[in-house]
């Protein structure tokens, strides 16, 4: 971890050395989700609800996954434009290094105006907790905050699936974004809106579900059944990281070198 926040110092120095640009983009990054948002609140606004969700419920959802995809951009961008490693022969440097893949191709790149969009989340979170009437309690904000890590694990994980990838394409797919911009957008309202094949897709392939469906049941007092088992859902979206750094694992074995 000491070479990982070194890293992290030495790239937020290098994007600091042009602050106009910085703050510029951070700006940018604020205004990107909040048109959304406000779309959002429009559509609230005519329709008054979706399935029997009404708007603070739903800005709540909205702003725990903006919030996670913030997180995961920021830290984790590195794995996002992995294929320029592979393209350039960059990555032969990192393998003999004494330091693990993971952590350095983490260390590759941070992406520190997405705090712009975080602080967005942040305000809407804020908005939507003291909107919502429930009765928060110890149990519910723990629930709470491990719907927001679960979030940043499982789009974590779909970065490092998409950049093992660039071991067999070189390139990066812009199908993977499907998943990351596209699981972005459809993860903002409740998984239950949707058909049931989608439903079940990114509950038990993507477990998106366990982040914005069955924990938000929990909080809002809508469970059917044992709470625990609404409670503890956003620790398969922890998990899901395993099996992706398993692949990862797996596409480092079989790289091939450009031998130069």
């Amino acid at each position: 971890m000491k070479l990982y926040f070194k890293y992290l110092l030495i790239l937020f120095k290098s994007q600091m050395q042009y602050r106009t640009s910085f703050w510029l983009l951070t700006i940018g990054q604020f205004f990107i989700p909040f048109t959304v948002f406000t779309g959002l609140y429009f559509l609230f606004e005519r329709f008054g609800q979706i399935k029997g969700w009404n708007f603070s419920e739903v800005a709540l959802c909205f702003a725990i996954i903006h919030m996670a995809f913030a997180f995961s951009e920021c830290f984790v961008r590195g794995f996002d434009m992995f294929s320029s490693l592979v393209v350039n022969g960059d990555f032969d440097r990192l393998l003999v290094r004494p330091r693990s893949t993971v952590l350095q191709v983490l260390g590759s790149r941070f992406e520190f105006t997405r705090f712009g969009r975080l602080l967005q989340s942040i305000m809407v979170l804020i908005w939507a907790v003291s909107s919502i009437p429930a009765e928060w309690t110890v149990l519910k904000i723990v629930t709470l905050f491990f719907m927001i890590l679960s979030g940043v694990f499982i789009f974590s994980g779909i970065f490092i699936l998409a950049a093992t990838l660039s071991f067999w394409t070189i390139q990066g797919l812009e199908i993977t974004n499907i998943f990351t911009d596209g699981g972005r957008e459809m993860a903002q309202y409740p998984l239950n809106i949707y058909q049931k094949w989608v439903t079940r897709f990114f509950t038990f392939v993507i477990p998106f579900g366990c982040v914005n469906y069955f924990p938000l049941l929990y909080i809002l007092d809508r469970t059917e059944g044992n709470d625990l088992f609404y409670m503890i859902t956003p620790l398969a979206g922890i998990l899901f990281i395993l099996p992706c750094l398993f692949i990862w694992r797996f596409g480092v074995r079989h790289y091939r070198s450009t031998g130069s």
